[in-house]
Parts: C-alpha cells; structure tokens; sequence
C-alpha cells in the first residue's frame, strides 16, 4: 500500500508523481502554531485529489497525540510506503523518519536534498499549475497569483530578491494545485474571502459548480 502525504500542494503532488500510481492521499488534520492554509482549503484540496483519481483520507489527530494517531491510521490501512515532499528542512524529514517507523512503512522522500530553485523549475516545467492561498506577510502580495510556468520565474526572482525561498519550502507560501499531467480535469476556484493575520493572509477558496464538475468528469461516451 503506497500513501501520500497530502495538502493540496505542488511539492507533496509532484512527491508522489515519483511513485505513481499510489493508493492514497493522506491529509492530517491538527492545530497549527498558525493558521493553515492547507487546511482552511480543504474542501479544494479535496477535490484536486479526486480529480487525479486518488482517494483522500482525512483523519483528526488528538493534540499532543499527532505522531502517535497519524502512525496508528497509518498502520490500520496497511501502509508500505510513505511519500512524502519536503526538500531540505531537517525537522520535517526527522518527524517522517519517526513517523513511518512507527507505522511500520517505508520512507520515500524523492525530493529531499534537491536545489529548491531546481525542484520549482521541475515542477512548473512538468505541468503543474497552482493557486498561491497563503503567504507570510513578506510575501502577501503573491498572495491568489496564479504560479505555473509562465510566472514561476518572475515570482522566483522576486522571491530570492527578498532572501526568501522561491520554492517556499519554509512556508514563504502555500499553493493548491488546480491542475498537472496527473489531473483527469482542471480544478477551477472561487477566492471567497482572504483572511488576515499578524504574520500571514490566507484565501480561502470554493471550488467552482463542483457538483456538475464530478459528474461531468465520471461520464462515458
């Protein structure tokens, strides 16, 4: 059994196009130091995930009791194989490391150790197309810019200018991706509102006629 870690994003989408075809996608769901933007767009990740074909299994994990439930859930749907996309920061792939020990599973991390300018370019070149929903106050004005491979580059530099990561690997910005070779169809989105706080903005997003967009996708000729 093949699972991914799951946010909606480019990193963790492009991760697992290394091991396609996967079983699951992942999403866990606890209290952030700050607000998510992955998780305040869950529903539109959701769909991302279903519009590759990919069940998306969401779990609540217990506060102080994160590591603990999400290797339990892990565990009880069989994992083998756990894909994950974090590239250079250390605490993240020792969490992983931990996490799928615990469950009994093995670490797949096809990103790691790679140039994050690199990995942006790969991923922008390869198709993916994405929605930037969060941003920290230094960036706030990518915040619902449109970051595919017409505008990587741009936004990239003008990241770098600012000492900031282009790929946002330490959380500079937070992307949904509408669409990718992996996608059966595109995602479309409506920004309902952007949510202001201390540090950061977050859209928060619909995703457009979704009702008619899962039946239209499920008919046959």
């Amino acid at each position: 059994m093949k699972v991914a870690v799951f946010s909606g994003g480019k990193d963790s989408i492009y991760a697992a196009s290394f091991l396609w075809p996967i079983d699951y996608f992942v999403m866990f769901v606890y209290e952030f130091p700050s607000p998510s933007p992955h998780l305040r767009n869950m529903h539109s990740a959701v769909v991302s995930g279903l519009a590759m074909g990919v069940p998306v299994l969401v779990i609540k994990l217990r506060k102080g009791k994160e590591q603990e439930d999400s290797a339990h859930f892990l565990e009880k749907i069989g994992t083998k194989e756990l894909i994950a996309g974090d590239v250079y920061v250390e605490d993240h792939l020792k969490y992983m490391e931990e996490l799928a020990e615990m469950a009994g599973a093995k670490l797949r991390e096809p990103l790691w150790g790679e140039d994050p300018e690199e990995v942006l370019a790969r991923e922008m070149e390869w198709g993916i197309e994405s929605l930037i929903i969060g941003t920290i106050s230094e960036a706030d004005d990518f915040l619902c810019q449109r970051l595919n491979e017409k505008t990587y580059r741009r936004i990239g530099e003008e990241l770098k200018r600012r000492n900031l990561d282009p790929l946002g690997e330490r959380g500079e910005y937070h992307t949904l991706v509408l669409n990718s070779p992996l996608h059966n169809w595109r995602v479309e989105v409506e920004v309902l509102k952007v949510e202001v706080f201390k540090r950061s903005k977050i859209a928060i997003t619909s995703p457009q006629d979704l009702i008619s967009t899962l039946y239209s996708s499920s008919e046959t000729p």
